[in-house]
């Protein structure tokens, strides 16, 4: 990891790796879920679900979810 920031794309060796949290299904914050490529043209990404370790899986837009209310 870089002194001052996150991790070179090992990928695309453009971009930098940064990480994602979520929640998990009892409400409980899951930190670093996910890592992905800032550049938009990789879209390498790195996701934990259930345990398994997910590598480039297709990235979809959150443009058409619905929020929760």
């Amino acid at each position: 990891m870089e002194q001052n920031g996150f991790p070179k794309c090992q990928k695309c060796k453009t971009g930098d790796l940064v990480p994602l949290s979520d929640f998990g299904s009892q409400g409980a914050t899951i930190h670093y879920k996910a890592w992905v490529c800032t550049n938009p043209q990789c879209g390498y990404n790195l996701k934990i679900r259930n345990g398994d370790v997910y590598i480039d899986e297709p990235i979809m837009s959150g443009v058409m979810h619905s929020r929760a209310r």
